[in-house]
C-alpha cells in the first residue's frame, strides 16, 4: 500500500501489527496524518494532524517507561534511570519501531511530503510512532498502552545488559537536538594532539555553524568528542533560540 489514504484492510493489517484494535479508528487515522495534509478550503483534507498527539505521545512514553525502570531496576541512580531511558526512546530508536511496523506505508501525507520521500524521513517516523503511542491510550487507556510501548521498548531491556543502556552518550543526543531544531550539522575539529605514541592525549572542538560550542580533552578522540558534546548540549538552548523546532 503507498498511496496517501490508507484503507480500511491497511488499517487492520497495522492494527496486528500494534497488537490492538481500535474502538475508534479516528484516533489511528490522525496520529497518521502528517500537518502536510491539512484542511485547505474546498478540498476536503483532513482537519486535524498528528502533532497534538505527538506532544501527548512523548509524554505518555516517557511516563510508561520511567514507571517500568522505577520498577524492574530499583538500586539504580536517577542518573542512570534517565540515561537508559533516553536510549529507549531516542530518535533512532522511535525510527526503528516505525521501521518494524512499517509505518511509513499508511502515513498521511501532503503532496509535497510524497514527492519528497516523507514516507522514509526519520523525523515524520519518529514523530508518528509517538502519536500512535497517544492514540492507543485516548482509544483504550493506560494498560493496552503499557502492553505496546513494553512489547515495541523494552523488550532488548529485559533480554539484555542495561549497563550499555547507561552510558552517556552525549554525541548522539547533540546530534538529535541539532536535528529536532534544524540547526547544521556538528563538526569535531582535533586541535592539538600530545604525548608519545603509546600514551597520547587528544584536544578537540565542537563547531556548529560558526560557533565553537565545546572544547574537550582526552586520551582517546573518541572521549573528547563525547567531552565537547557534553559542553554543547548545555550551550545550545541559548543558539536555538525561542524559534526553533
Amino acid at each position: 500500500m503507498t498511496g496517501t489514504e490508507p484503507t480500511p484492510a491497511g488499517l487492520a493489517e497495522l492494527e496486528a501489527q500494534l497488537g490492538y484494535e481500535f474502538a475508534e479508528r479516528e484516533w489511528l487515522l490522525q496520529a497518521l496524518t502528517h500537518r502536510s495534509l491539512r484542511a485547505r478550503d474546498g478540498h476536503g483534507g483532513p482537519s486535524v494532524d498528528n502533532e497534538r498527539l505527538e506532544f501527548l505521545g512523548d509524554a505518555i512514553l516517557g511516563f510508561v517507561v520511567s514507571d517500568v525502570l522505577c520498577t524492574l531496576l530499583p538500586r539504580l541512580s536517577e542518573g542512570k534511570l534517565s540515561r537508559i531511558r533516553a536510549n529507549l526512546v531516542n530518535r533512532r530508536r522511535l525510527r526503528l519501531v516505525a521501521e518494524q511496523l512499517e509505518l511509513g506505508r499508511y502515513l498521511r501525507l501532503g503532496p509535497g511530503e510524497e514527492k519528497t520521500g516523507g514516507r522514509h524521513k526519520q523525523a515524520i517516523l519518529a514523530n508518528a510512532v509517538e502519536a500512535v503511542v497517544a492514540a492507543v491510550f485516548r482509544d483504550g487507556g493506560l494498560e493496552p498502552t503499557r502492553r505496546f510501548v513494553e512489547k515495541f521498548f523494552l523488550r532488548e531491556l529485559r533480554e539484555s545488559n542495561v549497563e550499555p543502556l547507561a552510558r552517556a552518550d552525549y554525541k548522539s543526543a547533540l546530534q538529535e537536538y541539532l536535528q529536532g531544531h534544524r540547526l547544521p550539522a556538528a563538526r569535531y575539529q582535533t586541535v592539538e594532539t600530545r604525548g608519545p605514541e603509546h600514551r597520547k592525549s587528544f584536544t578537540i572542538e565542537l563547531w556548529v555553524g560558526a560557533q565553537c560550542l565545546g572544547r574537550g580533552h582526552g586520551a582517546t578522540k573518541k572521549a573528547a568528542e563525547q567531552q565537547a558534546a557534553h559542553q554543547a548540549l548545555d550551550r545550545l538552548p541559548l543558539l536555538a533560540g525561542p524559534e526553533a523546532g
